[in-house]
């Protein structure tokens, strides 16, 4: 199984790009979206999978955030909330459960706005992963994939010099991470490839991409069970559309 990840940064956006003949080089079973900026009275037709069954999660603010996931194979349960709810309100989550997974499709928040906004972010992430702690607490195996909005360390920006304390890059960010690896989650991508260097998100200023002078943002993170499954984790850098590429796991069924 294809356990996808992409920030689309605006659904409409890639749409006109040619969404689907996009996924389709890729193939996922699942794909998780993040950054829809839509709400649900502006879901077209061509926004659609053909094959794929969807979930959206919208942000109240008209045109921010929104989530949403596609699955061509069955689920047992898709939801939109992590509890108490305080965090709803911007569309940031979809959870689907599959017979023996459950993939949380995130698009955890910026921290770029000011201190209140980096605190609602590491509120965010502890809420996040106490719930998906839970399923793990069941012997459920967890999948969080998405876009983390954090660079972890040297290896995953191309200028960490230049951007220490800079939001993505801040102590404070960077140390939620390294709390997911001390609990036992394990970035996949990295497990596999300690030394590799690829990157997931571009500026588009400066011709960012074309001189790929990017950041490791977008991220599969695993509980422990999941991951002798594992076959391989792909960053997609050689699909265009939006300022992010996908970021693929593949799993034994």
């Amino acid at each position: 199984m294809r356990i996808a990840s992409w920030n689309v940064n605006g659904l409409r956006a890639v749409a006109k790009k040619g969404f689907a003949d996009i996924v389709k080089t890729f193939e996922p079973d699942i794909l998780g979206i993040q950054e829809t900026k839509l709400q649900a009275s502006q879901l077209k037709p061509e926004l659609m999978l053909p094959g794929y069954d969807a979930t959206f999660a919208h942000a109240e603010k008209k045109g921010y955030s929104g989530t949403a996931i596609y699955s061509r194979v069955p689920l047992k349960r898709v939801y939109t909330s992590i509890e108490p709810g305080e965090f709803d309100a911007e569309g940031r989550v979809v959870v689907a459960e599959t017979a023996d997974l459950v993939f949380f499709n995130v698009y955890f928040p910026n921290s770029g706005m000011g201190p209140h906004r980096l605190a609602y972010k590491i509120r965010f992430y502890e809420r996040l992963f106490k719930q998906a702690q839970s399923y793990v607490d069941q012997g459920m195996g967890v999948l969080v994939g998405g876009d983390y909005n954090v660079a972890h360390n040297e290896i995953d920006l191309k200028n960490a010099k230049r951007n220490e304390g800079n939001p993505g890059y801040m102590p404070e960010e960077r140390a939620l991470l390294d709390g997911l690896a001390a609990a036992g989650w394990k970035d996949v991508f990295r497990t596999l490839y300690p030394d590799k260097i690829e990157y997931s998100w571009w500026s588009y200023r400066f011709k960012a991409r074309e001189r790929n002078i990017g950041w490791r943002i977008d991220y599969f993170w695993a509980s422990q069970s999941v991951m002798p499954r594992i076959q391989d984790c792909l960053i997609m850098d050689q699909v265009s559309g939006s300022d992010h590429c996908p970021v693929v796991v593949d799993i034994k069924d």
